[in-house]
């Protein structure tokens, strides 16, 4: 009996431990169900952001597309034009050679009219000599003739022999006056023929220059853009003006590297306009150093003109580094004979110290 109760009171021992155990994992269950619960709903939240965020990107890869397509439409029509007016110069340079052997035979052809025309004159002047002297002694015989009141056989022969011969010598110089008047008139129309050529062929370089003058203003606009609203930098006329403390420290010719970030700007311009200038078109880009008038005389320069010459020739260095062919790049040094504005205050020779670029033919 005692062992029964010790044995009950035992189980009774060991049953609000194993109801405490039970509620606790049931607590951890429900812990793990919130945190779920809240998983699930954050997570839902999230995807629901990557979603739009995915909308969006779709969007923006369509706007893309369609401005890549628009590109696209835009590089294939200036191949295009490219491939035309590479064509058209082409032509107006075939056109030039043609003209230029045409001028050339045409000189030829007067150059021989001329000499055909100097020895026909001499004949006629020749013939008209002899004509006259053969006049002259046909009036003598017949005086004598008449004179005599005898003429005799051979005498008339004679005379009918030199008329004859006068005859045939007026044929002659009829002859010769018509070949002249042909000569003097076909030299008259191998020079108009050479003035049209002239003409055509002014034309012809004058349409090149004009060519060049396109490229010239589109490289200008769009090196205008790349280098930013700088109020160092400006257009005058066919030029590009860089003002010197734009790329140098005060009497030096080092580059700095503000100067070498608008070189490099600039020289991505030109790189990106020389591949639409035909081959054939013979362009450089021509780099002026232009200083000050106030003189300068240190260890390295001695002068201004070897300031601005070792300017120009620090921007077309780094132009060649960065990628321009050197035979498309020309420097010169101008000193201080070359201003743009006569004042001595700073604002005037702060205006005169400067870089200028002009694309132009060679």
């Amino acid at each position: 009996m005692a062992g029964l109760l010790a044995r009950n009171r035992n189980r009774a021992d060991i049953w609000p431990g194993f109801v405490d155990a039970l509620a606790s994992i049931l607590m951890v269950i429900i812990f793990l169900l919130l945190v779920f619960v809240l998983a699930q709903f954050f997570l839902g939240e999230a995807l629901s952001g990557r979603e739009t965020a995915l909308k969006k990107l779709d969007r923006d890869m369509a706007e893309i597309s369609e401005l890549l397509a628009l590109e696209q439409k835009t590089s294939k029509s200036l191949r295009g034009d490219v491939g035309r007016l590479s064509g058209e110069l082409q032509a107006s340079i075939l056109d030039r050679d043609r003209l230029n052997e045409n001028l050339e035979k045409n000189r030829l052809q007067i150059s021989g009219l001329t000499g055909d025309i100097e020895k026909l004159s001499a004949l006629k002047n020749q013939l008209e000599r002899d004509i006259g002297k053969l006049a002259a002694n046909l009036e003598e015989k017949e005086t004598a003739l008449l004179a005599e009141q005898d003429i005799s056989q051979s005498a008339r022969a004679e005379l009918a022999l030199l008329n004859q011969r006068l005859g045939a010598m007026k044929d002659q110089i009829t002859t010769l006056n018509s070949a002249l008047d042909a000569s003097e008139q076909k030299a008259k129309e191998q020079n108009v023929q050479i003035v049209s050529l002239g003409k055509r062929l002014n034309a012809a370089l004058a349409g090149k220059v004009q060519e060049l003058q396109q490229y010239r203003s589109d490289f200008f606009g769009r090196l205008k853009i790349a280098l930013g609203d700088h109020p160092g930098i400006r257009v005058v006329g066919d030029r590009f003006v860089l003002q010197s403390e734009v790329l140098f420290s005060s009497g030096k010719a080092d580059i700095g590297s503000p100067g070498i970030e608008q070189i490099s700007r600039l020289a991505k311009t030109l790189l990106d306009v020389s591949q639409r200038i035909p081959e054939d078109v013979d362009w450089v880009l021509r780099v002026d150093g232009h200083t000050d008038r106030v003189p300068i005389l240190n260890e390295k320069f001695r002068s201004n003109w070897e300031l601005s010459s070792a300017r120009s020739i620090s921007v077309v260095k780094q132009l060649i580094a960065e990628g321009i062919p050197a035979n498309r790049l020309v420097a010169a040094g101008f000193g201080e004979f070359q201003p743009i504005d006569n004042g001595n205050d700073e604002a005037s020779l702060r205006r005169n110290r400067r870089i200028e670029l002009k694309l132009t033919g060679r």
